[in-house]
Formats: C-alpha cells, sequence, structure tokens
C-alpha cells in the first residue's frame, strides 16, 4: 500500500540522508509542498482553511501533534483549523467515528490529546468499537449513553464518510499531511526531501515553516 510505504520512507529518514536542495525559508512547489490540479473548496470565509489529516494509531501524527498544537495557537484568527481522520482501510472507521461523536459533543480539546496518550504511551489498543466505548467509560466527566448516541448517529457515520471522501478529493496517502487553503499539502515527510537528513522534530519545524509561507501566500490570492 502506498500508505504502508509512505510511512516506511518517513522511518527510514534516520537511516537514509537525502540531498537538501531546497530551504524551507524558500519553499519549492513540487518539494517542499504540493499543489493539488484542482482547488477544493473550503468554508472558512476571508480566513485561510488548514486541515489536518491524521489517524489516532499513527505513531507520526502522535509526534506532530505538540508542535502543531503550538503553531495553530500562534496563528491566532488568521486561520481555521479543521482536522480530518483518515480511513486507509475499513479497521480505521471506528477512529473516525470516535472523533466525529467527540465532535458533536464538545469534547475533542478535552481528550484529543488523552486518546494519542493513550495510544502511543499507555499502549491501549482503542480500534474496535467496543474498546473505543471502554476507555469512554473510563473517562471524567464522560457520559457513556451520550457518546454511544453520538457514535452511533447517523450524522457521524455521514461525517466519517465525507472524511474518507475528502481524503481522496485531496490526495492524502499518508498522515499527518496538512491542507491549506484547499490548494497546497505539505507535511514533515514532505519536507524530509528538500531539508536531508534530520530528526523528527526538525522535520515538523521544516513543515511548520512550511505551512507559514502557504498561510501567507493563500491569504494573498
Amino acid at each position: 500500500m502506498r500508505f504502508i510505504q509512505h510511512l516506511l520512507a518517513v522511518v527510514g529518514l534516520s537511516l537514509v540522508a537525502v540531498t537538501a536542495s531546497a530551504s524551507p525559508t524558500a519553499p519549492v512547489n513540487g518539494k517542499d509542498y504540493r499543489t493539488l490540479e484542482r482547488a477544493q473548496p473550503t468554508e472558512s470565509g476571508k480566513k485561510v482553511e488548514v486541515t489536518e489529516f491524521f489517524w489516532y494509531d499513527c505513531p507520526h501524527c502522535n509526534a506532530f501533534e505538540p508542535s502543531l498544537e503550538a503553531w495553530v495557537k500562534k496563528q491566532g484568527d488568521k486561520i481555521v483549523f479543521k482536522r480530518v481522520p483518515v480511513a486507509f482501510r475499513d479497521s480505521f472507521i471506528p477512529q473516525q467515528k470516535l472523533y466525529y461523536a467527540l465532535e458533536a459533543l464538545g469534547k475533542v480539546d478535552e481528550l484529543h490529546a488523552r486518546i494519542f496518550r493513550a495510544i502511543h504511551v499507555e499502549r491501549q489498543q482503542l480500534e474496535t468499537d467496543s474498546q473505543i466505548a471502554a476507555f469512554i467509560a473510563k473517562q471524567p466527566g464522560m457520559d457513556a449513553k451520550k457518546f454511544a448516541d453520538a457514535y452511533n448517529s447517523f450524522g457521524v457515520q455521514a461525517k466519517a464518510k465525507r472524511a474518507t471522501q475528502l481524503q481522496a478529493d485531496y490526495q492524502i496517502d499518508g498522515v499527518p499531511t496538512l491542507a491549506i487553503g484547499g490548494r497546497y499539502l505539505t507535511s514533515p515527510s514532505i519536507v524530509a526531501a528538500s531539508v536531508g537528513n534530520r530528526p523528527e522534530a526538525a522535520l515538523h519545524e521544516a513543515a511548520l515553516q512550511v505551512a507559514d509561507f502557504l498561510v501567507s501566500k493563500s491569504a494573498g490570492k
């Protein structure tokens, strides 16, 4: 699968040096970012829409989250930030529904980082409906029945299907990936081709520098 190959390429960055051909302070289309042939509609008005495509089980998404969260806060009211949980396989769908159920209940800010921690630090498995329900039941302030109603609702199922369609429309083949202004894509693995052999934290910084550039570019269009 292209997705697995994409993740393996990121892991291999620590072993394979890549010749640097551009700086993230002067991003190059096709190297530091990609431009979609067909721009996607956005709903952010005069602000720039920034969408993160992610997967809770992805270790790179987990590692990227603190830097991304700080970057989003720094942008202030220049952007509208959204998240889209991907589904490269049907087995990803429960985590899509987990995210959208939390969104429906206004609990994303409270539990998003907690879910990453449960999976990647505490080594909990949150891959099935029953595993997710058991996890939610243990969270302070969460009503298990309300969550189950949201999780199984038509609205959440529709959002999960829409997320998978957006993933296809944006040609997402790996995560984490940022879509900016409905037209541009960048990510730590994309910028790796130009900044060379760097630790993952440095790739995060480089990707967010490119994101700064693309937000300005999108705002000026």
